[in-house]
């Protein structure tokens, strides 16, 4: 009698069973080999020799509380601000646990750089002045067009400033000189949506002789004298906006250039050539598609701005220099473009149109050079010359002006200004260097040259001029036009007219810099305090110096 198990099944049968189950494990536990093994040679396939970038794994994000926006394709109409305001991400409480209370006092103390940053430059052949914009500090100074710092002196002063509350000049970018009558044309960006112009005597805490409002993040600016009209480009939103030249409080533009065809994308700077009626504008590449809303129109030539953008459609694109018609107006596309790797654009900022020689000078930021085309190149062409290179000590520039008269180019260099013959090429160092803290020219950031009364002017959030003049033995400071140092005691008060600087002769006695009324406050009364939106900058110096009898000179 054969033997059963309690379950009833024959021993065979057991064993058979038993020996199927082993099979299987075998077959599904080779094929989960075969796959790792798959995977493994396909990561192995995918992954780039040495010293390349190579994606080495992917980690899933935690999940998030919170609710996750809705994507949308870039083919999608829907408009950034309205995919904004799905949700109020900064919504009040309402249980009053969270309520804030909003408190109107000054801090402790401030922290503050007292130093400039130069963002433009513009030259004043005419008068012989550069002027120079300073971000930082806002402030615009003016110099002598020949100012020269020793490499012995620490400082070289500007002939004139304009900074302060009253002269709306904030994160100042671009600049413009008047041949005419000297007026300083002043753009700023990122706060103050209004483009300032000042006279030439204009110096100190003043008021604008004219102001217009401009659309946000204007940046660059050019004037064509012979059609009395005014260029200004737009980074944020990819445009140019035209206005008379005399416009000012709210008026419109009378043109505007934006759209997908014209070929604008981050556009800096800006030149115009009224006789061959072109336009160039200087584009950094990044660009999104804008869509008109006919239930909220804007202002007449106004340029559609982010809150238009459609979700997704950003993107970046080779720097370019395009070439415009000067009338040009909406999608019009652009007559010609430089752009491609023999270009060596990078970043490039700051143009200026030789028209006397036909050439094209560019800023160009990113590569640390400046770059000069023809005037009728096209297409992926290489410069003509190109300045860059450790002799030149260019560090990031973006903006420069030529002086056509004298044959120089000026370039803000943080916190100095180089010089160079307008010709230069290759590695070269500068022929003069206006520099140092005392000199207030730190991290320039503008500068425009008078060449006919030699002045410089440099933008620094405040404006400063340098005069013309003999210098001391190469070692005296340079002091601002028409301004006075009293003496006490043994010394004399004298005028201090000349091109002078701080710091190069050891036998005088060393300059003083007393900085005062760098003051921040979040509000509260103090006298003398200045506001802006609850925070003040406000920043006023004095130079003196000790300078006896016997060492008393006029500097003329």
């Amino acid at each position: 009698m054969s033997r059963r198990n309690h379950f009833g099944w024959r021993p065979g049968v057991i064993a058979i069973l038993a020996a199927i189950a082993v099979s299987a494990g075998w077959i599904f536990s080779a094929g989960d080999m075969e796959q790792h093994v798959f995977q493994a040679e396909s990561q192995a396939a995918l992954r780039r020799p040495s010293g390349f970038a190579q994606l080495v794994s992917v980690e899933p994000m935690p999940a998030v509380g919170s609710a996750m926006c809705e994507w949308a394709p870039a083919s999608s109409q829907t408009r950034l601000v309205a995919a904004l305001r799905q949700e109020n991400l900064f919504a009040a409480e309402t249980d009053g646990r969270n309520a804030t209370v909003d408190a109107d006092r000054a801090p402790v103390r401030a922290i503050k750089d007292t130093y400039p940053t130069f963002s433009a430059v513009a030259v004043d052949p005419v008068r012989g002045e550069i002027i120079l914009q300073d971000e930082n500090l806002f402030q615009i100074m003016v110099y002598d067009r020949k100012a020269n710092t020793p490499p012995t002196a620490t400082m070289t002063e500007p002939k004139r400033v304009i900074g302060g509350h009253r002269t709306k000049v904030e994160f100042n970018c671009g600049l413009y000189v008047d041949p005419a009558n000297g007026d300083i044309y002043s753009v700023n960006n990122d706060t103050m949506d209004t483009l300032v112009i000042f006279s030439r005597e204009a110096r100190g805490d003043v008021p604008p002789d004219r102001e217009l409002h401009t659309p946000h993040g204007t940046y660059g600016i050019a004037v064509d004298e012979e059609n009395q009209e005014l260029f200004l480009t737009v980074e944020h939103d990819s445009a140019v906006v035209v206005y008379p030249k005399m416009a000012q409080g709210e008026d419109d533009p009378i043109r505007l250039i934006q759209g997908d065809h014209a070929g604008l994308a981050d556009p800096h700077g800006i030149a115009v050539d009224p006789e061959n009626n072109w336009i160039f504008v200087a584009n950094h590449g990044s660009v999104h598609h804008v869509v008109a809303d006919a239930a909220n129109p804007t202002r007449k030539n106004w340029p559609l701005t982010r809150s238009r953008a459609v979700p997704g459609s950003g993107k970046t694109l080779p720097p370019s220099i395009t070439v415009h018609e000067r009338t040009a107006t909406g999608d019009a596309a652009p007559l010609r473009v430089i752009q491609g790797s023999k270009t060596q654009l990078n970043w490039p900022g700051q143009i200026y149109l030789d028209r006397k020689h036909g050439e094209l000078f560019v800023a160009n930021d990113g590569a640390d050079s400046i770059l000069v085309f023809r005037a009728t190149d096209s297409g992926n062409v290489a410069p003509i010359r190109i300045i860059q290179g450790s002799r030149t000590q260019l560090k990031r520039p973006d903006r420069l002006d030529v002086d056509p008269i004298n044959n120089e180019i000026f370039v803000p260099n943080r916190d100095s200004v180089l010089v160079f013959p307008r010709e230069a090429n290759g590695n070269v160092a500068p022929i003069r260097v206006i520099r140092g803290p005392a000199t207030q020219l730190r991290n320039a950031n503008s500068v425009a040259v008078d060449p006919v009364n030699d002045v410089v002017v440099v933008g620094l959030n405040k404006l400063t001029e340098y005069g013309g003049g003999k210098r001391h033995r190469g070692a005296a400071d340079l002091q601002p036009n028409r301004r006075r140092q009293r003496a006490t005691a043994r010394h004399h008060s004298r005028a201090c007219d000349g091109n002078l600087h701080c710091g190069a002769d050891p036998g005088l006695p060393a300059p003083r810099l007393d900085y005062h009324s760098a003051i921040h406050r979040l509000g509260g009364g103090d006298a003398g305090g200045r506001f802006y939106r609850g925070l003040e900058h406000s920043r006023s110096w004095r130079c003196s110096r000790a300078v006896e009898d016997r060492r008393t000179q006029k500097y003329d």
